[in-house]
């Protein structure tokens, strides 16, 4: 039997990526040390990193038929992302990022042009098999449709044996209010830094404590903190933590806190504790700060 595999459902957008020595002057000419093209999203980048790491995983997101998205699929397909649950949007056109990335300062400043193509709705995630997923990841974009998507994979999840039953988890990144009715149907909650800190809590392990309330019994709650590491917390609540691991020389952060979700699912789907997912997620994200793009992060 064909081992089960992790679905992402989320952003997939085209990163123009441009690697300067600092960053440029408003109303300036200057030249990059490098330009690249690559395949962004938070869902889309966690399928990279999952592939990478070796897990089967698949990707449902809004594409719109073009040469960006020519290109973005050809990526999914070398990375041996099952991309079957992708919706072909009839209006709108796929989303690009252009990316400017310092790495004398380690910044990574990010200008979306996040375009009006509609997001997966909860009736194209209805046709979804799901007995294909052991985990299913949403990043926060629609949360109202997501909700829908939730309850579905929980009414799936209530008519099959506990071993055959789906984990979730959710990312909720931006401080935008829709998104944290998504709280409480996660069984993992990546919360990010800038969320805690719109909530008013100053470090990862007094954002877990502070905001354990929202998630549902049970369930483990995440937040990473850049140089400072990770902290998590689950049901018997103790905070887990876990140090950065940075590398020799800070090279491109884009995409870092998605190569720690990612991390940290596999970890966790594999069987590892709340410890050993939070080191390997800062340990592979560490690596990955540490080159250009993704190649390299499981060497």
């Amino acid at each position: 039997m064909a081992e089960k595999k992790i679905l992402c459902i989320g952003l997939v957008c085209l990163d123009i990526i441009n690697v300067v020595d600092k960053y440029p002057e408003e109303d300036t000419d200057s030249r990059c040390l490098s330009q690249r093209w690559q395949r962004g999203g938070n869902a889309s980048n966690s399928c990279t990193v999952l592939s990478l790491l070796g897990a089967p995983c698949a990707f449902m997101g809004s594409l719109a038929p073009g040469p960006v998205a020519d290109f973005i699929v050809g990526d999914f397909k070398r990375r041996g992302v099952d991309i079957s649950g992708v919706a072909w949007q009839q209006k709108g056109e796929t989303p690009c990022a252009c990316c400017v990335v310092c790495p004398t300062r380690g910044s990574r400043t990010v200008v979306l042009s996040d375009t009006n193509l509609p997001d997966v709705s909860a009736e194209d995630f209805s046709k979804v098999d799901l007995s294909q997923y052991k985990w299913i990841h949403v990043e926060g974009r629609n949360a109202g449709e997501q909700v829908k998507m939730i309850e579905q994979i929980m009414d799936y999840n209530s008519k099959v044996p506990e071993k055959s039953r789906i984990r979730i988890s959710v990312e909720i990144e931006k401080t935008r209010e829709p998104l944290y009715q998504l709280f409480p149907y996660g069984d993992v909650v990546f919360v990010s830094k800038d969320v805690a800190m719109h909530f008013g809590f100053n470090s990862a392990a007094s954002a877990v404590k502070g905001m354990y309330s929202r998630v549902k019994k049970g369930a483990v709650i995440i937040c990473a903190w850049a140089e400072k590491g990770a902290d998590g917390m689950g049901p018997d609540g103790v905070v887990v933590h876990s140090d950065a691991f940075p590398p020799e020389a800070l090279v491109d952060t884009l995409g870092a806190g998605d190569t720690f979700n990612a991390s940290v699912i596999y970890s966790l789907s594999n069987g590892g504790s709340l410890k050993e997912a939070l080191t390997f997620g800062c340990q592979i994200a560490g690596k990955k700060c540490g080159i250009h793009g993704y190649d390299g992060i499981v060497s």
